[in-house]
């Protein structure tokens, strides 16, 4: 038989991250010494506590179809989270659970978008913005952050490419792949653009608000211009900064049509969010914060520590991030030689390919994430283990031609 799909997925590439995940899984599977720094994923556990709440929940029967858009214990839990760390209020009906954020994504993105629609993506931006986007019919419209400017969005820059047929403005500090920080300031600047466009649908995805270094502060724009709240879409979960990411749960809040129309999408797509994960996640949101220091402190280490020793290879350079536990480097500077198996290095893909296949540290090309020559690399490892690493590109470097 002749098999058709449909159209709508032809060229969707899979996102990068899990790729070269994929291709380090398949070297590590041959027996090879490989370092995987492509998946942004915590390498603390969950809290005890957070895994007996669980337990305690299947032992005492929690264990049904949840609501489609969360248990109300759970959705209690995120209005007081939303409350005490983001200043934001949020009834029952403006809150929701979904199978992670990228979810929340989906839904919101079902929801509104048409064919011909624009949503603008800074760049460099998390891999699945866009290509849910494309997914809808919609076009990715990407405005620029850069280096110099820690990676932050400028107001200026972001007034350029909005249009009649912008629908969405994506937010997402600090940020995933560069640990850019948007401060209030940043962020009113960026508020007083959008009431421009009264059209314009806002996600701000909040999922490393927690992870911040060296007096950053990260903020909501709902919060910070509430004028603008009734069309934002605030997200957040707590697989990063509780270290619950195969939990998948994450939430948003939102006015109450949008999140309405989001759970219709979700009751027709996956229903609700497994419930004894949803008892986890409500006892992580209620717990004491001494978990997140924690990892704060060990990320910002790290951090300082790897960048440190990626801004000492020639052709580096790397930003110092403010946020998330991703280190940027730029390695414009290595393009044009040729490695010492061989390979030209003419894009910062065939950099990583060649350094994942030559000295076995798996990264992510910057191109995948629509800012070019960078790498990202996730610092959520072993202290040991990234400085391994680092040796290891360092030496990757020194014998390019």
């Amino acid at each position: 038989m002749a098999r058709s799909f449909a159209n709508r997925l032809k060229g969707l590439p899979a996102p990068a991250t899990i790729e070269m995940a994929r291709r380090a899984r398949a070297l590590k599977a041959e027996g090879k010494p490989v370092i995987s720094l492509a998946l942004g994923e915590p390498d603390f556990a969950t809290p005890p506590a957070v895994v007996e709440a669980a337990h305690q929940a299947a032992l005492a029967g929690q264990t049904k179809y949840p609501p489609v858009d969360g248990t109300p214990a759970l959705k209690a839990a995120i209005a007081r989270k939303f409350t005490r760390e983001n200043g934001l209020d949020y009834k029952p009906e403006e809150i929701m659970v979904s199978n992670g954020g990228k979810q929340v994504i989906f839904n919101a993105f079902m929801a509104t978008l048409n064919a011909g629609d624009e949503v603008v993506v800074p760049t460099p931006y998390w891999v699945s913005y866009p290509l849910i986007a494309r997914m809808f019919g919609a076009s990715p419209v990407y405005v620029s952050c850069r280096e110099e400017d820690g990676f932050r969005l400028k107001a200026d820059e972001l007034a350029k490419v909005l249009t009649p047929r912008t629908r969405w403005v994506v937010l997402n500090f600090p940020n995933n792949p560069t640990g850019g920080v948007c401060s209030a300031d940043d962020l009113r600047a960026i508020a007083e653009v959008l009431r421009q466009y009264p059209d314009i649908w806002i996600l701000s995805d909040e999922i490393y608000e927690h992870l911040v270094f060296d007096g950053a502060k990260s903020a909501s724009i709902a919060a910070v211009a509430p004028d603008l709240k009734d069309r934002t879409i605030t997200l957040n979960g707590v697989s990063k900064a509780y270290a619950m990411t195969g939990w998948r749960v994450g939430f948003a809040g939102g006015p109450a049509d949008l999140i309405a129309t989001m759970r219709g999408v979700q009751g027709n797509a996956t229903s609700g969010v497994c419930s004894i994960a949803q008892a986890a996640a409500a006892a992580a949101l209620d717990g004491p914060a001494d978990l997140v220091q924690e990892m704060v402190a060990t990320y910002g280490r790290r951090r300082r520590m790897v960048v440190e020793a990626l801004r000492a290879i020639p052709g580096f350079t790397c930003a110092m991030p403010d946020g998330a536990f991703y280190a940027y480097p730029g390695v414009a500077g290595c393009l044009g030689r040729t490695t010492a198996a061989g390979k030209r290095l003419e894009t910062d893909h065939d950099f990583a390919l060649a350094l994942l296949e030559e000295a076995f540290v798996a990264t992510v090309p910057g191109s995948a994430f629509g800012h070019s020559p960078y790498l990202r690399l996730s610092c959520a490892t072993a202290d040991e283990t990234l400085q391994e690493a680092c040796q290891r590109i360092a030496q990757f470097v020194e014998g390019l031609q």
